[in-house]
């Protein structure tokens, strides 16, 4: 029997005799609502998104981008929506292949007033200002100039500052409006029934980013109870983030309203190093501890679990090659500079490996989080992690290589996807363990860290450790409710004086008709850990694998070569284990070799990067593209030389990261 069989059997006898696991406790109820039919003690993974954004922000608004958050939430569960094509058109049918457990609309707070001033009433004098015109113009260049000005107003400058717009308009006002906006649309998509079919969370995007970089955080909300508006930049001043979260205790932890808040770091290899300071103040170490319990360690803008250049053989602080994961070449906003297949700003410009900070990459973070703990007592930096999609095209979870529409309105739709948003990608899930599909449920496994990120597949992932782990976990029926006692979940903690045991198990993704999942090649166990001098080191190990068949695709029609494994589980025992010294660990799973978007993209368009005649396909395809518009080279990066980039390769291997467990020094 399978170890995908062996689960579901044990599954639906422990559902039978353990109405509550001893190891995995029921969670809070804040709400009123009808319970759910369908509960597991034992957890479930549910697989959404946290990073959505629609017509109610600027960057999707001024991308011919009409989708409001309620056609969000409609795509999430299934139902198609018209996005625009290259030529801001909405004749672009997009449709999930399969519907999201979850998912929360992350517009931006910064713009919620002013962009409802500029779009939705005709009737107020805001409305007709002239940047509020451009806002609504169909002319791409106008388009991008509109997006400049609205960027100026406090996002990229540092120097907050309001719109001409809210002085000929109450956009105090309109702002209100969108916000009742966005909880309605949750409230309407949340499925409060017994069937428990979909879960909606308020929330919204607190967008900082000085001199372009990413310090921003999706602010997700428990529940229907609330903030008054949005807490945003302009209430906390530039790269001020702990003001965000002393807010958030006064407006909601410890306003006695029934309010419960987290703030979920974006991805940090767009943040210049900024992302995560050292804590200046014990309080602004404890504040981080929690409201900020996971991070976002991938979307369509580049992954930031840790970063390796093989072209030059170097990492950022890692040997570790499989590194070159879905990396961009900048460390800011700026590299969404593209246009007609041209970079248009300075700061695009590639960041050599010695001059990217560390802490962009959350390995090293975590890394730091262990030597600041011995030097303070506290480890600012005990993070889970989740991947999410950063859509501006209002299509949460649409991270599927093989269906991938764009992130970013008419700005790479159709044939602008390859041309200006090469080095992007589809973004990846936020999946949770939970009981059941219930906002309470989603809420607590977050903030537990009981979560993990994947590349946009949907793989089943397990991970635990402890001390005293059987070595029959993998086989036994009661496997996971036996690891829940005798150890914790990834995002635990726990302290040893002999070596820690490690239970991981990896399901493949099943896949759909038509659409059918990836083998699986290996489980790896990430370490790191601080040695007696305060030197921090990491270390990767293969922990349970298929035998290599020479997996790869084939270069005409993509398909997979040879095969992998359905189900992948193993009990490691980390044989290097210093009881003196602080570590952690997370398993990241690997599949076998796929196709990326962009070769997919390509060869549709008649260009195959495989091939020795990829050049003058790409030229042949060009001419055809300018014949319908386009300008400049449209088709040229699907034939660059992976030998001679640092990061790009047409083939990838999908992946999930889980959060990490934390093993404390004996006796602390």
């Amino acid at each position: 029997m399978s170890f995908r069989a062996r689960i579901v059997v044990a599954l639906s006898i422990l559902a039978l005799v353990h109405p509550v696991s001893e190891g995995a406790s029921s969670f809070e109820t804040t709400e009123k609502r009808e319970a759910c039919a369908e509960r597991d003690p034992l957890r479930r993974p549910m697989f959404g998104d946290l990073h959505v954004h629609t017509s109610l922000s600027f960057d999707s608004y001024i991308s011919s981008q009409r989708n409001d958050p309620a056609a969000a939430y409609r795509y999430a569960q299934g139902d198609p929506i018209q996005i625009p094509d290259e030529d801001g058109e909405p004749l672009v049918t997009a449709q999930i292949q399969r519907p999201l457990d979850f998912v929360s609309v992350t517009d931006h707070s910064e713009f919620l007033g002013p962009i409802d001033v500029c779009t939705t009433d005709p009737t107020r004098l805001g409305y007709w200002w002239p940047h509020c015109i451009m806002t609504r113009s169909s002319h791409f260049w106008t388009q991008l100039v509109a997006a400049g000005w609205w960027v100026s107003l406090g996002v990229t400058s540092g120097d907050v500052s309001t719109s001409f717009a809210c002085t000929l308009s109450d956009c105090d006002t309109a702002g209100l409006e969108a916000w009742k906006l966005l909880q309605d649309a949750a409230e309407a998509a949340y499925d409060r029934s017994s069937e428990c079919r979909f879960t909606s969370f308020v929330g919204y995007e607190y967008t900082d980013a000085p001199d372009a970089f990413n310090m921003h955080r999706n602010v997700i909300f428990r529940n229907e109870h609330v903030t008054p508006m949005p807490i945003s930049t302009y209430e906390t001043g530039s790269y001020n983030f702990p003001e965000l979260w002393k807010q958030l205790r006064a407006q909601c932890t410890d306003a006695g309203t029934g309010c419960d808040v987290l703030a979920i770091p974006h991805n940090p290899n767009l943040a210049g190093g900024l992302m995560f300071r050292d804590p200046e103040t014990p309080q602004e170490a404890t504040d981080r501890i929690f409201f900020e319990p996971v991070v976002e360690l991938t979307q369509h803008k580049a992954s930031s679990e840790c970063r390796f250049d093989r072209r030059v053989g170097q990492g950022v602080d890692t040997a570790d090659e499989l590194c070159d994961f879905e990396q961009v070449v900048a460390d800011n906003l700026g590299m969404l500079g593209s246009v007609h297949g041209e970079v248009r700003t300075e700061q695009a410009a590639p960041v050599p490996i010695e001059a990217f900070a560390r802490r962009n990459m959350v390995r090293n973070v975590l890394k730091d989080g262990l030597a600041l703990e011995r030097a303070s007592g506290v480890n600012p930096f005990v993070m889970g992690f989740i991947g999410s999609t950063d859509t501006h095209t209002a299509t949460p979870g649409a991270a599927e290589e093989d269906n991938y529409t764009g992130h970013l309105g008419r700005r790479d739709a159709g044939y602008r996807n390859v041309q200006d948003h090469f080095f992007s990608n589809p973004g990846g899930h936020a999946v949770v363990w939970a009981e059941e599909n219930s906002r309470d449920a989603i809420f607590e496994g977050i903030r537990r860290k009981e979560t993990y990120a994947t590349s946009g597949t949907r793989p089943t992932v397990r991970f635990f450790g402890g001390v005293a782990l059987d070595d029959d976990l993998c086989a036994a029926p009661d496997g996971i409710e036996r690891a829940y006692r005798q150890g914790v979940p990834m995002g635990g903690r726990f302290a040893s004086s002999t070596p820690p045991r490690f239970l991981v198990s990896a399901l493949k993704d099943p896949g759909i008709e038509g659409h059918p999942g990836t083998d699986l090649e290996r489980v790896q166990i990430v370490k790191g850990w601080l040695d007696d001098e305060g030197r921090t080191h990491e270390r990767v190990i293969d922990v349970v694998a298929e035998p290599a068949t020479g997996a790869t695709v084939d270069p005409e029609t993509c398909a997979p070569i040879g095969s992998g494994a359905g189900d992948l589980c193993t009990v490691w025992q980390d044989p290097d284990h210093d009881p003196a010294q602080p570590a952690f660990y997370y398993a990241r799973v690997l599949e076998r070799p796929t196709c990326r978007w962009s070769t997919l993209q390509c060869k549709a368009a008649g260009v195959n990067p495989f091939s020795s005649d990829c050049a003058s396909q790409a030229a042949e395809e060009t001419a055809r593209a300018h014949e319908r518009g386009a300008e400049g080279d449209v088709y040229g990066k699907c034939c660059l030389d992976p030998n001679e980039q640092p990061f790009y390769t047409p083939i990838l291997q999908e992946r999930a990261w889980t959060s990490p467990i934390w093993v404390d020094p004996a006796g602390s």
